[in-house]
C-alpha cells in the first residue's frame, strides 16, 4: 500500500467530475489535482484511504498535448472552475464521456449518444452570480468559496461572469467599507450582509440586485446604497433584500422586500419575454439553454394535438417555449413566487393554452391521474437531487408516449431513466449539453419512449 509523502511515477489516465486526474499505482486509484489525460507526473502521496489515494505535483515528466495555461489567478484556489487547464476540446471530450459512463454504469443503459453540445462562449456566459460577503483583515469582501470549505476567496473579476457584475459588486464593497456595514461570520452568527446575488438579462441586459441580510430591521443604509446604486447603473432594473437570519448554508431566505425598482426583470428566451424574480429558476447561461429548448422541442416531436406536462418548471421558460405546439400546456413547480412568475410570462406572451400548478412535482402528478389528465408529452427539469420514485411512478401511469428529461446531474438522470424502465419506457437516446464551460457540470436531455408490447 502507497504511504503519506511517497513519491511515486503516475501516468493520469482518467478525469473526475471535480476536475481530478486519476492514475493508477499497482492497481490503486491515485486522484491528482490539477492534472489531464496524458500527463505523466512525480506525485507526493498525500492522504491514504482505504482503496484509494490523494496527492499532488511534486513534478512533470511529460506534460499532456491537450494541457494549456490558467488564464484565472485563483483557478485551483476558488471552487468555481475545474478545467481551466486543459482545452476546451478536451473538456467536451471529457464532459461527452461523463454522461455515457453514468447511463452505462450506474444506469445499465445504452441509449443512443448524440454528440455532445458545445458553448460558442466559454467566458462571461452566467446571468447569475453569488458572491458570499465576508470580512478579511478587517474589510468586507466579496468573492467564492474555495472547493469543499466556506472560505471565501476575495475575487470578483471571475471569467464566467459579464464584466458589469464586478463593477456593480465593488461599488457595493466601496460603499460597505465607508458606512461600516458589517459582513456576516458564520463563526459568530454576527454581522448583516451575508451574500451579494446578481441577475442579469442576456438579451434585454436588466440586472437585479439581490442583498442578502440577516435582519430587515438593520437596513436603513441600504436604501442609501439602493439609490446611489440605480444612479450609477443604469441596467439596475430591480434591488431587493432577501433576509436569511437562520444558521445554514442556505443562501436565500423566504422572505423578500423590494427596495427599488420592479420585483422582477425581463428577459428574452426563445423568443418568448420571461420576467423571474430572484427565487426563480431561470437556466443559467441564456444563449445555451435557447439551443437546449430546442433540442427538447425537437425530442418532444409536438405536432399541436398533444398536451405537454412541464414538471419543475421554474418560471416556465421551457414549457411557453412549446406553447405554440400543444393543445394545452400544464406547468408545475413548487416555489409560489415562480409560478407566479410563469403566470405573469403566459400573459406577457398571450399565451392563454396553459395552467400552472404550484405544488411538489410528485404531489401534482398524483393530482393531475386522479383527475383524468393523460398527457401526451412529459417534459421534466428537476434539481441536481433528480426525481422522487413517486413522481417517476406517475409519471408513467400518465404518459401516453414519450418523456423529456433535461437533468444538470447525468448520474441521478442515469437513475431516474432505470426506474423509468422498470414502469416500460426506454431510454432512446441522449445528448449532453455544455451549459457550463469551464466547471465540471453539464446538461443532459434524454429520451424516453414508451415501448409497445
Amino acid at each position: 500500500m502507497l504511504k503519506k509523502n511517497e513519491i511515486v511515477t503516475l501516468e493520469i489516465t482518467g478525469i473526475t467530475n471535480e476536475g481530478n486526474g486519476v492514475g493508477r499505482y499497482e492497481q490503486i486509484a491515485v486522484f491528482v489535482p490539477l492534472t489531464a489525460v496524458g500527463d505523466v507526473i512525480s506525485c507526493k502521496i498525500v492522504k491514504v484511504c482505504k482503496s484509494y489515494c490523494y496527492g499532488i505535483i511534486a513534478d512533470f515528466i511529460v506534460k499532456s498535448r491537450v494541457r494549456i495555461q490558467p488564464d484565472c489567478e485563483v483557478f485551483g484556489k476558488c471552487g468555481g472552475c475545474s478545467f481551466r487547464h486543459f482545452s476546451y476540446e478536451e473538456e467536451l471530450r471529457v464532459k461527452q464521456g461523463f454522461v455515457e459512463d453514468s447511463f452505462h454504469r450506474i444506469g445499465k443503459l445504452d441509449p443512443e449518444f448524440e454528440p455532445i453540445l458545445g458553448c460558442d462562449h466559454i467566458d462571461g456566459y452566467r446571468n447569475k452570480a453569488q458572491y458570499p460577503v465576508a470580512e478579511i483583515n478587517g474589510k468586507v469582501v466579496a468573492g467564492f468559496y474555495s472547493k469543499r470549505s466556506h472560505r471565501v476567496i476575495e475575487f470578483t473579476d471571475c471569467k464566467l461572469q459579464p464584466e458589469i457584475f464586478s463593477e456593480v459588486v465593488k461599488f457595493i464593497l466601496d460603499f460597505c467599507n465607508a458606512q461600516g456595514i458589517s459582513a456576516y461570520s458564520e463563526e459568530t452568527h454576527r454581522g448583516l450582509l451575508r451574500h451579494i446575488y446578481l441577475r442579469r438579462g442576456e438579451h434585454s441586459g436588466e440586472i437585479m440586485v439581490c442583498l442578502v441580510v440577516t435582519d430587515f430591521g438593520k437596513c436603513e443604509r441600504l436604501h442609501q446604497l439602493a439609490a446611489m446604486l440605480s444612479q450609477k447603473f443604469a441596467d439596475i432594473k430591480s434591488i431587493v433584500i432577501n433576509e436569511n437570519s437562520k444558521n445554514t448554508n442556505v443562501i436565500l431566505g423566504d422572505k423578500i422586500k423590494t427596495i427599488y425598482g420592479s420585483d422582477t426583470i425581463t428577459d428574452t428566451m426563445c423568443g418568448r419575454k420571461i420576467a423571474f424574480s430572484p427565487l426563480s429558476f431561470y437556466q443559467v447561461n441564456t444563449l445555451q439553454a435557447e439551443k437546449l429548448y430546442g433540442i427538447a422541442r425537437e425530442y418532444a416531436g409536438l405536432t399541436d394535438n398533444e398536451i405537454l406536462l412541464d414538471l419543475y418548471c421554474g418560471a416556465g421558460t421551457i414549457g411557453l417555449s412549446m406553447a405554440d405546439s400543444v393543445k394545452k400546456l400544464v406547468g408545475v413547480e413548487i416555489i409560489p413566487s415562480a409560478i407566479e412568475n410563469a403566470k405573469r410570462n403566459a400573459e406577457l406572451n398571450g399565451i392563454s393554452n396553459v395552467e400552472f400548478i404550484c405544488a411538489d412535482a410528485g404531489k401534482a402528478a398524483e393530482m393531475l391521474f386522479k383527475r383524468g389528465e393523460r398527457p401526451d408529452v412529459i417534459i421534466a427539469d428537476p434539481a441536481r437531487k433528480g426525481c422522487t420514485p413517486e413522481t417517476l411512478e406517475y409519471m408513467a401511469k400518465m404518459s401516453h408516449d414519450r418523456i423529456v428529461m433535461v437533468s444538470c446531474n447525468h448520474a441521478t438522470a442515469a437513475r431516474d431513466c432505470a426506474v423509468l424502465r422498470e414502469f416500460g419506457y426506454q431510454t432512446v437516446k441522449c445528448r449532453a449539453v455544455d451549459m457550463f464551460p469551464r466547471t465540471g457540470h453539464v446538461e443532459t436531455i434524454v429520451l424516453l419512449q414508451r415501448e409497445t408490447l
